[in-house]
């Protein structure tokens, strides 16, 4: 029974101090802790009863006292605490002593001005709020009395002498801190060593705010005759400085007429850091159309803002204005650039669960932005997560009315594909793009599905390949926008190493020789490329039978594991990312005039020449290039077979039973291994397909680069494309992406 009422308090206290750092801090000494429950960091000042004097004991329980009741986001929060009788434990937030944090930041090349001015904007409000609302004297103020929180702010501690102006109407007087510590003489106005220094003591604390900054700029003060010396302290604050030490106290300003003063344009505390602090801290009484344009705005300055203020103060604010304020899409760019400040468990813990409520939402504006921006978070994004809660809502943009989100979304299949599992990649992307390319009504859109599917072939299981790619890329030769044929003859070059030599011979060479007549030359100059490319492999093959395993080693390998894939971040990102026209390159050892003949410059049966012909053929294909087409808008009667969604069946699986002339027909949305099979209509029409009326398709990339439509002798994929004769009329421009 006893030993219940002997019990050591200590155990029973919520926080567990951390034995390995600790900072002296005045009277008190500062160490590390956490919340025992969840591990939450936290500091705790303690004093022990001891070691200390009676008048520093006095001054402890003070503290004490003054921290439980003295609230304001500018001065050091209190959290819990204990006194016992051998020591005083004082809870805080998380904070570094203001020295030690400088010495840090100088160790990196110094605290920039930004996070400065904001720190001493907020000791100075803090300040104030003593002075002129709760009519209190610091009585400490100096380097020692500022603490620096994780974010970066800067917090008045050190309340050991804090008194009313007008005195303790109990009648306890506290020591002056010259008492305690003998060497704070230095930091006494001149005014204190005459008679009736008492009626200056607000002017004091507005002295000692001057040598405050001057300990910032240089560093601890020698002797106060230093304060003359401006040293490194910034032009901008200097007037105002010289107002804080100035010998006559009546001409010191008031703490808040000081701050109204560095607030004025030009001033120091005049900058967007301060602007963006002082918005965040009143956001939620701001209208939404204040916090729109201040989170469109914020993009801009993230990249000058200190990283742990962007982490500690903005992530929060931006999570928060999603989760509760309705902010939308604003917020995505400002919370992925504060995001490359996280590490990978950060921003599992953090943006990831936003990421993927986002996903979820019917706001076309944020489902564009997300698509727009998945590279800088699809890393972080694990497989079950996409598979289960991300793709199910990204499927539906293929069947979105708006043609921009349709092509956003099939871009970003490059991205997640890798982390598909079976029957999202093989069943449900495979039907969603059978469907596209059949039957949706943008040329643009249908290519673009055609070079997606060759850049993610290899993720394909071999069974899927063999029924998809020679059916789509068939397919893709008779559409009647001309980079759709294009990508389509790349797409069979590109995947080359997936076809049996009985497939190439049957089965591709026979729709490549149908595309040599393409009424666009550049078309058919990559047919005859890509031609080339099959008959040395069946040639090979001819010279030397014993050659056909290794040439059909990848046909029914296993798809390409997405762990395997370490480069996504290259080709794919690269190609979603990049805003620069750059054109397709001829394949490597291609002579200049057979590109532009579209004839052979060397015939070879060497075996070594052979591989390295279809591996430079596959690898030109992968060249990034976005390419601007004009489709020109004045009238052109659609076939009654068009690319339209009516007359086609509800099977999405792709099959070829029946080619059209320069378009597939009714019923041929499918992809199958029947093409081929019956007789075949090589005549290509040369059709140009119109948009729909008021119909125009976004991009994100900025298309003023035209210098892909410069000279019809370059050696390009869509060189001729924009250089087609155009009627006066005006043209809607096309944005096309092509990833080979």
């Amino acid at each position: 029974m006893w030993s219940f009422f002997a019990r050591d308090p200590i155990k029973d206290f919520a926080y567990e101090i951390l034995p390995d750092t600790q900072e002296k801090s005045g009277i008190w000494t500062l160490h590390r802790g956490k919340r025992k429950t969840n591990g939450e960091p936290v500091s705790v000042f303690v004093y022990e009863i001891a070691q200390g004097t009676e008048l520093q004991t006095q001054l402890a329980k003070a503290a004490f006292k003054r921290m439980k009741t003295l609230r304001h986001p500018n001065i050091l929060a209190y959290v819990d605490g204990l006194e016992t009788e051998k020591s005083l434990y004082l809870v805080t937030e998380q904070v570094t002593p203001l020295a030690v944090h400088l010495k840090a930041q100088a160790e990196k090349g110094g605290a920039g001005d930004l996070e400065v001015s904001w720190g001493l904007h907020q000791i100075v409000k803090a300040l104030s709020f003593l002075v002129n609302d709760c009519h209190l004297l610091h009585n400490n103020l100096g380097v020692w009395s500022v603490f620096v929180d994780r974010a970066g702010e800067w917090k008045l501690g050190a309340l050991d002498h804090v008194a009313p102006e007008q005195g303790d109407p109990s009648g306890v007087s506290l020591p002056a801190p010259k008492a305690v510590y003998p060497d704070m003489e230095k930091y006494d106005p001149p005014e204190t060593t005459s008679s009736g220094a008492e009626k200056w003591e607000k002017r004091t604390a507005v002295w000692r705010l001057g040598c405050l900054i001057w300990e910032v700029f240089n560093g601890p003060l020698p002797r106060t005759s230093s304060l003359r010396s401006l040293g490194k302290i910034p032009k901008t604050l200097v007037s105002h400085y010289c107002e804080l030490v100035g010998a006559n106290p009546r001409a010191r300003p008031n703490p808040a007429r000081f701050l109204q003063n560095c607030r004025a344009p030009g001033g120091f505390l005049s900058n967007s850091f301060v602007e963006s602090n002082l918005f965040l801290e009143e956001i939620q009484i701001k209208e939404s159309a204040e916090k729109q344009q201040f989170f469109q705005d914020l993009s801009d300055h993230l990249d000058s803002f200190p990283e742990n203020f962007c982490k500690h103060k903005v992530l929060p604010q931006l999570l928060t204005a999603f989760e509760f304020g309705n902010a939308g899409a604003v917020v995505l760019t400002p919370l992925f650039k504060v995001g490359k400040f996280l590490s990978a468990e950060e921003y599992q813990q953090k943006i990831i669960p936003v990421i993927v409520k986002m996903f979820s939402s019917t706001d076309r504006a944020m489902r564009i932005r997300l698509l727009q921006q998945m590279e800088q978070f699809i890393q972080y994004l694990n497989e079950a997560a996409v598979n289960s809660q991300i793709f199910p809502h990204v499927v539906h943009g293929f069947t979105d009315t708006n043609p921009a989100i349709r092509e956003q979304t099939v871009k970003s299949m490059l991205l997640l594909a890798p982390k598909l599992n079976e029957t999202n990649l093989n069943q449900e992307l495979m039907r969603q793009f059978a469907r596209l390319q059949s039957r949706d009504d943008q040329g643009p859109i249908r290519c673009n599905t055609t070079v997606c599917l060759g850049k993610i072939a290899s993720y394909l299981n071999a069974g899927t390949r063999q029924r998809v790619l020679i059916s789509a890329f068939s397919r893709a030769t008779k559409d009647p926008f001309p980079a759709s044929r294009s990508a389509g003859v790349l797409g069979f070059a590109a995947t080359h190493n997936y076809y049996s030599v009985t497939e190439i011979a049957a089965r591709i060479l026979p729709t490549l020789c149908a595309v040599t007549v393409d009424p666009d030359k550049s078309v058919r100059d990559q047919a005859f490329k890509a031609i080339k490319s099959f008959l040395s492999k069946l040639e090979t093959v001819s010279e030397d039978p014993t050659k056909l395993a290794d040439i059909e080693k990848d046909v029914a390998s296993c798809a390409q594991p997405a762990g395997a894939s370490s480069s996504w971040a290259g080709w794919a990102v690269t190609g979603m990312s990049s805003i620069t026209s750059k054109l397709i390159r001829n394949a490597p050892g291609t002579d200049a005039a057979a590109a532009e003949g579209g004839g052979p410059t060397k015939d070879t049966k060497d075996t070594s020449t052979t591989s390295e012909t279809s591996e430079a053929a596959a690898s030109a294909l992968f060249v990034i290039s976005i390419v601007s087409i004009s489709i020109h808008h004045h009238s052109v009667k659609k076939q009654s077979s068009d690319w339209s969604s009516s007359g086609w069946d509800a099977d999405d699986s792709w099959s070829n039973d029946k080619e059209g002339q320069g378009q597939s027909s009714a019923g041929e949305d499918g992809w199958g291994n029947d093409w081929g099979e019956e007789g075949t209509d090589t005549t290509l029409t040369n059709t140009t397909l119109p948009l729909p009326e008021g119909v125009r398709l976004a991009s994100d990339y900025n298309w003023d680069n035209q210098s892909a439509a410069t000279g019809a002798g370059q050696n390009d994929l869509f060189a001729s494309l924009s250089q087609r004769n155009a009627p006066s009329t005006a043209a809607n421009t096309v944005r096309i992406v092509s990833v080979y």
